[in-house]
């Protein structure tokens, strides 16, 4: 249909959200009615059209009157009445109807402008919630079924009527007018009147009444029980050939009228029930399922004084009445539409060129369902939507199966009404705006520093920090070498923090969590896992208690949000008898992580109000870093002993910058991160978890608290489909080349796939690529080979246990070194290069050798091991 554009575009739009007791749709005569009725009491109404003038079939009016006054009159005057009370957008069209009546409005405010004001939006989408929707759109004239009704000079008899009256414009010099409805005699009536010869009018019912006998009183020709079996012309139409064998009637324009189609698409979107009404061939609302009326032509009341009627009625009863009416109140007469043999240039839908044949096609090849006629032929999937040409379609098919119409179903009227640009859509969600870009508190002193950002949930994260000449491998590699051997420091703000309050707050978290919390001590920390209904792993993350009260709760970066909801839902609607209260503090605390065996002596010197020295590992202690009120937890995600120090945001520069002073510390990124929690065996949700692992997959059952009668998620753990043995279970993979690393996502293969590889790195510290792998019965597969297909060929794999760097965790509980007491030392400017080298390759070696150069060359205290 078209090429995507490869520019930005240049447009601005703009999203409004309002709220009002009627939402009127649709301001013809009856949409009008309903607006002044419903103004009349005072409520908020908003009146919308689609058109640029309000007042839809009243502008096409000649000769109507209403209450003494010309159409155009009484719409001018209705239009002043409501100015001021009733928010009138033209130009707007309502697309699409959500849930608890949410209706989606598009106003185009600027295109139709030479010189538009930059500072209007050339769209603004409207986003209103009614209290009542009343429905006047109005109905879709039909076009006629017939051989050759493609050529141009073929058109609707009321487009030709609109052409007449509202813009002076002849749409022929000579026309014939072709009907199955009344309303086409209004056309050429009107016509006449203009000046437009009216060769003739063709109409296929055979007692049309008094509409036949008035246009005869005009001078007008009719024939009654005619069709239309051909046309003929080169480049527009020239004649028109009718049944019965009686020539041609020549002609430059052929108006045609197949009746009236409701527009009921909003009502339908709804979740309205629809019914089908035999006199007018057409499907009008029925039961509706929201607060809805529907009035005038969409309702199937189609005369000028009935549409009135209804639109008053409707207007008045959306106040005051709070209960579901439908908006069916009368019916007028209009012809069903009437299928024709199968021709190849009979149209059906004139824009995917859809004709009988095709539909003739499709019943043939047994599609006897109208959704997949639909599909096989394309009638109704264009743009409009099947507007012109659904009815025609279902018709078609009824005759060719020799069903009712009713019987052949109806198709789905989806959202939206009709096209709406991307931009509107959109709104000021473009560019940076397109997602809310969240910077961590150190982002610039990272920026400054020549970090490689990348995106993690809604954050921008340092990935890496590279030297000049160095690849991203390299980088990641000296960082990783620098945690193991020294020190590291890393920006964790992202991570997810809750803050859990209340007198019940450890008997919430321990119905949420599978651990034991209840019996966590004040000061101490606990690893948490958190699972859905479905016993499936949602999150993971350090449980602090902070006093008998009070928890600092951390989340993964990308769960925060949803883990917080999940605990307001339960919290609201499961465990409503508990006293606790949530707050997420994720903004207000910046984390830095300080990894390695170094850490503590770079923080020794730095800290104020606890024994660093007496913190085991899983605690936490408030203190002041440099004056800052800080919460110190001693905590890893790396395996090194090591800090994360939680400060409020704000100051959170001015702590990173004391610790660098301190000792220098070896910026990291997000991926030394990985690799270093890789080489533990330490998850990631998200990444070893994909929303159908159970904590058993990962070999975490130890952490579920032995004598807790219930958690969230614990009775789906004993399905059956969770036990079963050949689940697949967290392992460790080492290719059979230590220097090929595998694809993440790549699948794992023997005779068959077995699973996946969830994690792939190089590891620096062993020299070798390791990766974590999903795989079918893994515990039981440990020491043997499987396969790993690769775009260079299958690779040999070995399973092995998921930890890969010191299993026995004892460098995590590892005396650090702090050069006696909290005093370090640093490395004075004289040392050679050389033994520079070697203390910062020979970590055990450290703390002797900094002493020894302490004395020889009388370093200062209180400084860190560089």
């Amino acid at each position: 249909l078209g090429k995507a554009p490869t520019q930005a575009d240049p447009d601005r739009y703009l999203h409004q959200y309002t709220h009002c007791e009627v939402l009127v749709v649709g301001a013809g005569p009856a949409g009008i009615a309903a607006a002044l009725a419903a103004a009349s009491t005072g409520v908020r109404v908003m009146l919308c059209d689609e058109q640029a003038e309000l007042g839809s079939s009243l502008l096409s009016e000649a000769g109507a009157t209403i209450d003494g006054l010309s159409a155009s009159a009484w719409l001018a005057e209705a239009l002043a009445s409501l100015e001021g009370r009733v928010t009138l957008l033209p130009r707007t069209t309502a697309f699409g109807w959500y849930p608890d009546n949410l209706i989606g409005l598009v106003e185009r405010v600027t295109d139709h402008l030479a010189s538009p004001d930059p500072r209007l939006p050339r769209e603004r989408l409207w986003q209103v919630r009614a209290k009542e929707v009343i429905l006047a759109t109005g109905a879709i004239e039909r076009p006629l079924v017939f051989p050759h009704n493609d050529r141009p000079g073929i058109m609707l008899a009321g487009a030709a009527r609109s052409y007449a009256n509202r813009w002076a414009v002849a749409p022929g010099r000579t026309v014939v007018v072709a009907t199955a409805d009344d309303s086409a005699y209004a056309a050429a009536l009107d016509l006449h009147l203009s000046g437009v010869a009216v060769a003739t009018i063709l109409d296929w019912r055979t007692d049309p009444g008094a509409v036949a006998e008035q246009a005869r009183a005009a001078g007008l020709t009719v024939r009654t029980g005619m069709r239309i079996e051909a046309t003929t012309g080169r480049k527009r139409i020239a004649a028109v050939k009718p049944s019965g064998g009686q020539g041609t009637i020549p002609c430059d324009a052929l108006l045609m009228s197949g009746g009236w189609t409701p527009s009921v698409h909003l009502f339908s979107q709804s979740r309205g029930k629809l019914r089908f009404d035999e006199a007018i061939g057409a499907y009008l609302p029925g039961e509706p399922a929201a607060r809805v009326r529907s009035a005038g032509a969409c309702a199937g009341v189609f005369d000028l004084a009935s549409c009135l009627e209804s639109g008053y009625t409707a207007g008045e009863a959306s106040v005051p009445r709070p209960f579901l009416v439908g908006g069916v109140l009368a019916m007028a007469s209009s012809g069903a539409p009437n299928p024709v043999a199968p021709h190849a240039r009979a149209f059906v839908d004139f824009q995917n060129d859809v004709t009988t044949k095709d539909l003739s096609a499709a019943t043939q090849e047994g599609f006897h369902a109208i959704e997949h006629v639909k599909r096989y032929t394309t009638a109704g999937m264009a743009t409009d939507q099947g507007k012109t040409s659904n009815i025609n379609a279902l018709a078609t098919v009824a005759g060719l199966m020799y069903r009712p119409l009713p019987e052949v179903g109806l198709t789905t009227y989806r959202p939206p009404y009709t096209p709406v640009t991307f931009g509107a859509l959109a709104g000021l969600a473009r560019g940076p705006l397109f997602g809310p870009v969240r910077n961590a508190p150190m982002h610039d002193w990272a920026a400054a520093r020549g970090a490689v950002f990348e995106d993690v949930g809604t954050w921008k994260r340092a990935r890496f920090f590279p030297k000049p000449g160095e690849t991203m491998r390299d980088a990641v590699s000296r960082e990783c070498l620098s945690v193991r051997n020294g020190c590291g420091i890393l920006d964790a703000s992202t991570l997810g923090k809750i803050e859990v309050v209340g007198p019940d707050a450890a008997t919430f978290l321990d119905r949420m969590y599978v651990n034991d919390l209840t019996s966590l001590p004040v000061g101490r920390c606990r690893y948490g896992l958190l699972l859905g209904e479905d016993g499936f792993l949602r999150d993971d993350g350090i449980i602090a208690r902070i006093a008998e009260d009070r928890f600092h709760v951390t989340t993964t970066t990308g769960g925060a949000a949803g883990v917080l909801h999940m605990m307001e839902d339960y919290l609201q609607t499961e465990f409503f008898d508990l006293r606790a209260w949530l707050t997420s503090t994720t903004e207000h605390w910046a984390t830095i992580a300080l990894q390695g065996p170094f850490s503590r002596s770079i923080l020794a010197g730095l800290v104020e109000g606890t024994d660093l020295t007496a913190m085991p590992h899983m605690s936490v202690r408030a203190c002041r870093i440099v004056g800052v009120p800080a919460r110190l937890f001693r905590v890893s995600f790396t395996g090194e002993p090591g800090f994360e120090i939680a400060v409020p945001a704000c100051q959170a520069q001015s702590v990173w910058n004391a610790l660098m002073a301190a000792g220098e510390p070896t910026p990291y990124g997000t991926e030394a991160m990985h690799v270093l929690r890789a080489e533990k065996g330490f998850i990631i949700v998200g990444q070893e978890t994909d929303g159908t692992v159970v904590p058993g997959d990962l070999g975490l059952e130890p952490m579920y608290g032995r004598k807790k009668r219930d958690f969230v998620g614990k009775r789906s753990l004993a399905r059956p489909d969770m036990v079963r043995v050949d689940r697949r279970q967290l392992v460790g993979l080492l290719t059979a080349d230590p220097n090929v690393v595998l694809e993440e996502g790549a699948q794992v293969v023997s005779h068959g796939s077995v699973g996946h590889v969830t994690s792939a790195y190089w590891s620096a510290t062993l020299g070798r690529s390791i990766a974590l792998a999903l795989v079918a019965n893994g515990r039981a597969r440990m020491g043997g080979t499987l396969s790993v297909p690769m775009p260079g060929g299958a690779i040999a794999v070995s399973v092995a246990e998921p930890v890969f760097f010191d299993p026995a965790g004892t460098r995590l509980n590892a005396h650090m070194p702090h050069g006696g007491g909290n005093t370090a030392f640093t490395i004075p400017d004289a040392v050679p290069s050389a033994i520079r080298l070697i203390v910062r390759a020979a970590p055990a070696a450290t703390t002797a050798i900094g002493l020894a150069l302490g004395v020889l060359l009388g370093s200062v205290p209180n400084r860190a091991v560089r």
